[in-house]
């Protein structure tokens, strides 16, 4: 940017649009998200109106096409994204259900008749769903294990659902993750790794680099008990095993713990919920997939894609980041339907790579090239301890704005502080940011 204080105000001043053209009132309740097709022609606006209105941006803006989805039994709209060649919308809506009801709805409308093509269910409804690629899409599915322990399947599904042929999948289940602590996946987005050799953003490198040096690099589980297959020396003994469990497998120690505990011999010195956690941690660590490749390995970076969502391990509250690189064969609806290739003790899957935000996360962005995420969090107090996964920890007011280099997996910049938020941690919801070449909104 620019050198000097004036030069930086002359750069603001000049280049910030800042005269109101236009106020568009067609919408009847609040606005929740907007949405630019990539050429810039269109954009696309949801609202607690429950309609999704697409809009040609030009000189005078007008108004293309409305879609009422309350026939739908959708609650609201809250998100919408064109495919990358402006051909097809993703809209993202909630279901009308009971009070505490998490579901939601993806629906795909064409451009080019405003029709629509198909809907896919989308639980929990913060999953939003993104684009994979032009013709397939990827949402969310939730299933609860316990009181406190769940599972996010995340799947790929067709945009044309047309029966065209039996043999053709429509859907695909691309990764099944075991949630701890009350904690879910939501927010999902795709970075493309080919587009990170040409840099579209204005970025101080020199500085970048002296800040990576300083800053941690967040390596796979350094800071977290996250749901991965490598063992982990700081949770062992995951629970309180009897004597017996010395040079037995985990199972056979928490089958002994069980039988110990129904018939009396033993009282467990732990709560119920943090037994649940315990014995879904030893569950997870014999049943889950290793992750395939070094995730900042360079040799295919040209085909890669990484899936990056808002995850935790402690509590509810979103606090951490996962990436989990997809595959070229993982692209496409073809092939087998449930991931049959995977072994019976490969349950579920790993996360490739965990960033630890110690924070509530409230917003996600992805930089044009894709190379830099930028993350909205509200930090949670120093040391602070978590006892009871129900009860996070109190969030600070001030907004920090993180920046992450995809390539690297470390932090270049220190956080911003620009922004501050009174909404209390139950009521904390996502805040949308868009990273242009220069600016961060």
């Amino acid at each position: 940017a620019a050198v000097s204080w004036y030069d930086e105000f002359q750069r603001l001043y000049d280049t910030i649009p800042c005269v109101e053209v236009q106020a568009l009132k067609e919408h009847s309740d609040q606005v929740l998200h907007l949405s630019f097709s990539h050429s810039g022609c269109l954009f696309a606006s949801c609202s607690k109106d429950c309609t999704v209105k697409i809009w040609s941006n030009e000189l005078d803006i007008s108004l293309q096409h409305s879609s009422n989805m309350r026939p739908y039994n959708w609650s609201y709209t809250q998100f919408s994204q064109f495919n990358s060649d402006d051909s097809l919308l993703l809209v993202s809506g909630v279901f009308v259900g009971p009070h505490n009801s998490s579901s939601g709805e993806i629906a795909v409308i064409s451009m080019e008749n405003f029709t629509l093509l198909s809907r896919v269910r989308n639980k929990p409804y913060d999953v939003f769903g993104c684009w994979l690629n032009e013709t397939n899409l990827i949402s969310g599915n939730l299933h609860r294990i316990g009181r406190i322990t769940s599972c996010s399947v995340l799947w790929l599904n067709n945009a044309f659902q047309g029966i065209e042929s039996e043999n053709v999948n429509v859907v695909k289940r691309l990764f099944k993750i075991q949630n701890l602590n009350a904690s879910t996946i939501r927010t999902v987005m795709v970075a493309d790794c080919s587009r990170y050799d040409s840099p579209d953003l204005l970025l101080d490198y020199e500085e970048q680099l002296a800040a990576s040096t300083s800053c941690p690099v967040f390596d796979l589980g350094s800071d977290s008990e996250e749901e991965e297959a490598k063992p982990k020396q700081t949770v062992e003994p995951a629970v309180q095993e009897p004597p017996a469990a010395g040079g037995v497998t985990a199972e056979a120690g928490l089958q002994q713990l069980f039988d110990d505990i129904m018939e009396g011999r033993v009282r467990p010195a732990m709560t119920e919920t943090e037994l649940e956690t315990k014995v879904a941690e030893l569950f997870v660590r014999n049943r889950t997939k290793p992750p395939e490749l070094n995730l900042l390995s360079t040799d295919s970076n040209s085909k890669t894609k990484y899936l990056i969502f808002t995850t935790g391990c402690l509590t509810y509250s979103p606090h951490q980041i996962g990436i989990k690189r997809i595959l070229p064969h993982q692209m496409t609806t073809a092939g087998p339907v449930l991931g049959e290739e995977r072994r019976s003790d490969e349950f579920f899957d790993s996360l490739d790579h965990v960033i630890d935000i110690h924070g509530h996360i409230i917003g996600m962005g992805l930089s044009p090239d894709h190379r830099y995420l930028y993350v909205n969090s509200r930090a949670w107090p120093r040391d602070c301890i978590i006892s009871d996964p129900m009860q996070p920890p109190p969030i600070a007011e001030e907004i920090d704005l993180h920046v992450f280099d995809l390539k690297t997996m470390k932090e270049v910049k220190r956080a911003l502080r620009a922004h501050r938020a009174y909404t209390p941690n139950e009521e904390c919801f996502f805040i949308f940011l868009d990273v242009s070449r220069d600016f961060v909104a």
